[in-house]
């Protein structure tokens, strides 16, 4: 059984609400934090260099009196770094990624980005809406893959909104998409809102609509590292509890076959916690065909909510950092890595390589336009698409 010993106690400091103004096209020229001797949560506006062509890209940090802090940049709407406190109150970065906008604009990973039009995989890029069939670019073999080559986690998203309090603080990162945008039909204005609190919350709010019919899912693609960046272990040395109990399985081109795979007596249940990097050393069929581990959409207990609902449990005891991941989704994509291959350096010069990080994306299901009997991912005109998703951080023994 997975015991918190310790969890961070909630701290709700006196303060005004304080609001910083919406960016502006030109980065600051120096950092612009909102602080108050009573506030619990700061905001910190800064410059994160610039893209190839010379666009600025901008970042905030989010910081708690609890020693978590979150950079968060305007490019691909993205966490670059998220500092969580051990069990002896040491923080540590537990998100692979880049030191610099270089590494982010030139590299094909989704490495905590925001990841849009549609978050997973569209069989033969392709989907049909009201009679109408459309084709997308293929960016993952015979698939298209997170909205295509050029996806919103390719796109410098414009800050705005940012706040501070005693209490929470927040960013708003907003996009537009033209219709045809990678494909897709309509012109769709999204907004993610990254909030931070002194619980130790770090949520993510989506917000869609769009002026034609079109399908949306959305979802944060972080690739965590309970024990730290640079990495000293492997990220499934840890104990995951998942609330679920069946998964969809999927063809060889990683495409759902359209019905659930109860997970009891599999290497995928996670019904009670388990270690991780015991599972992904398997020889299931499924495994295989992720590349040597877990690449597949969790089907979470409770269906499409209006709250956050518990979906995942994740504990690294070495160092003693816990997370739990709540949301109002459906399904969660759990992905070990598998793909990771040493090429591409990250943080402090360490390669990316297998096992290294596992992502939890909360999200509707893959494919979901080619299967009418998935939840749907439609969205008209009149409709607002939403989701909340909430990681929680504590200590363990």
């Amino acid at each position: 059984m997975m015991l918190v010993t310790k969890r961070f106690a909630l701290v709700a400091g006196l303060g005004t609400l304080m609001l910083l103004s919406a960016c502006s096209d030109k980065a600051p020229k120096g950092d612009t934090a909102v602080t108050a001797a009573s506030a619990g949560v700061t905001a910190t506006r800064a410059s994160f260099g610039a893209l190839s062509d010379g666009t600025a890209v901008e970042s905030v940090e989010l910081k708690n009196s609890k020693g978590i802090s979150v950079k968060l940049i305007t490019y691909g709407a993205a966490m670059q770094s998220l500092l969580v406190p051990d069990k002896d109150g040491k923080a540590a970065d537990i998100i692979i990624g880049y030191d610099t906008i270089e590494g982010y604009e030139k590299t094909p990973n989704f490495t905590n980005v925001t990841v849009g039009r549609y978050a997973n995989r569209i069989a033969g890029g392709k989907f049909t809406l009201d009679g109408k069939t459309f084709t997308l670019p293929l960016n993952d073999k015979t698939n298209t893959l997170h909205g295509g080559p050029k996806g919103w986690d390719k796109l410098n998203w414009t800050i705005k909104d940012v706040k501070s309090g005693a209490n929470e603080a927040s960013v708003t990162f907003t996009l537009t998409s033209k219709d045809g945008d990678q494909g897709f039909p309509g012109t769709v204005v999204a907004d993610v809102t990254y909030t931070l609190t002194e619980n130790n919350d770090l949520s993510f709010t989506y917000k869609a609509t769009t002026d034609k019919p079109t399908v949306v899912n959305l979802t944060n693609h972080g690739l965590y590292n309970l024990g730290g960046i640079p990495a000293t272990r492997l990220a499934t040395d840890a104990e995951l509890k998942i609330e679920s109990d069946a998964i969809l399985p999927v063809d060889k081109a990683l495409i759902p076959t359209g019905k659930e795979m109860p997970v009891k007596g599999t290497p995928f249940d996670f019904t009670s916690p388990a270690l991780v990097t015991d599972r992904v050393k398997s020889t299931d069929p499924q495994i295989v065909i992720g590349n040597g581990g877990i690449d597949h959409n969790y089907v979470i207990r409770g269906g499409l909510t209006a709250a956050p609902k518990l979906a995942v449990t994740l504990e690294d005891k070495t160092s003693g950092r816990g997370m739990t991941i709540s949301t109002t989704e459906p399904g969660v994509q759990m992905y070990t890595g598998n793909f990771l291959d040493g090429k591409i350096v990250g943080k402090g010069g360490q390669s990316l390589v297998k096992y290294q990080a596992i992502a939890f994306e909360a999200q509707r299901y893959p494919d979901s336009p080619n299967h009418p009997a998935f939840p749907t991912t439609r969205l008209d005109p009149g409709q607002t698409y939403t989701q909340t998703t909430v990681h929680h951080f504590y200590t363990v023994k």
